[in-house]
């Protein structure tokens, strides 16, 4: 009783994992219409008036990075990585499971060490306030480092929940012989 209980456990974690990035991950696709959108005017004003601020400029590029921390776990999970096809397309499939878990370990362990070093970085800027030294530009420049934890939590995440996917796909068709 207790073996068929803990693979849909399992399983549900996976879901859930899966969910939370999937919704963040949906959610930078407004960070990226938004940062369009903002190029654009920025494009504009610069060009017809002769109109630009060191704020919006830099505010284009907060939001660059806010996508790219916020959306990397996603990307992941919907394999929009760049990954050598070529190669892998040949293996056997016990040969990609292999590959795929040693691959998901390697990003988590990265993703770790990320982590433990942003912190004081974040930390350091936090303590002093950190703001632009451009003139005009955005303050609370260390609330847009905090992102970079948070982006390397969410891949952490990711790899945590891509791991167990690997696990409960290479489960099922051996649960599924036992019950034929």
């Amino acid at each position: 009783m207790r073996e068929s209980a803990a693979p849909g456990a399992v399983e549900a974690l996976t879901l859930g994992i899966e969910a939370v990035i999937d919704r963040i991950g949906r959610s930078t696709l407004w960070i990226a219409m938004l940062m369009i959108a903002l190029v654009a005017c920025n494009v504009l004003l610069r060009y017809s008036m002769s109109l630009g601020t060191v704020w919006a400029q830099e505010l284009e590029w907060h939001l660059l990075a806010a996508m790219i921390l916020l959306g990397m776990s996603y990307s992941i999970q919907r394999g929009d990585n760049v990954r050598v096809d070529v190669f892998y397309a040949r293996y056997s499939a016990a040969m990609k499971f292999y590959v795929d878990v040693l691959s998901t370990l390697l990003i988590l362990v990265i993703s770790i060490l990320f982590i433990v070093l942003s912190i004081r970085y974040v930390a350091q800027s936090w303590s002093i306030g950190e703001i632009s030294p451009d003139p005009g530009g955005i303050p609370f420049r260390w609330a847009l480092k905090a992102l970079i934890p948070v982006g390397y939590g969410l891949l952490v995440l990711q790899s945590v929940g891509a791991l167990l996917r690997l696990f409960v796909d290479r489960a099922k068709p051996v649960e599924a012989a036992r019950h034929v």
